[in-house]
């Protein structure tokens, strides 16, 4: 059974979900990236072998405050 979040602000229940990235038609999940951004000629970013982790985010369905965890690292 999952653990029931509850908001910091107001003590409402929080709901899971995701933000994403749109990019020529195809949805990414958000991503968080281990260190400082380096510039990388062909991708813009460099982010090969820095760990990443899938950023999960919680709505607070009372008074809509976020929350963001990086819990799941991608693989």
């Amino acid at each position: 059974m999952e653990a029931t979040i509850v908001c910091p602000k107001c003590n409402g229940a929080m709901t899971e979900g995701f933000g994403f990235d749109q990019s020529q038609g195809t949805v990414f999940v958000n991503t968080w990236v281990e260190g400082h951004p380096e510039k990388s000629l062909i991708r813009g970013t460099k982010i090969e072998g820095k760990r990443q982790f899938h950023i999960a985010a919680y709505r607070c369905q009372q008074c809509g405050y976020l929350e963001s965890y990086a819990r799941e690292e991608v693989n």
